[in-house]
């Protein structure tokens, strides 16, 4: 497994996809089925704080052309 630093958005929500499919199979001990529970919160985060930037790339983006645009009435 990759270090969480360096996953990518993708890799991480196919890593994520692969422990979630895991834990609903079964047949795994307690003790597997908690490290794969915990990887999978650590992949979630992982996922999380991409979307997190991507949003805040898109927002950023958006904010010279939404400041330039001429206001509606009631704005």
């Amino acid at each position: 497994m990759a270090d969480q630093d360096t996953l990518g958005y993708e890799q991480a929500r196919d890593e994520l996809i692969d422990v979630v499919r895991r834990l609903e199979a079964g047949g795994a001990t307690l003790e597997e089925s908690l490290a794969l529970w915990e990887r999978g919160e650590e992949l979630a985060k992982v996922c999380r704080r991409w979307l997190e930037g991507a949003r805040a790339r898109l927002d950023a983006s958006l904010a010279p052309e939404e400041s330039d645009a001429p206001k509606q009435e009631g704005e």
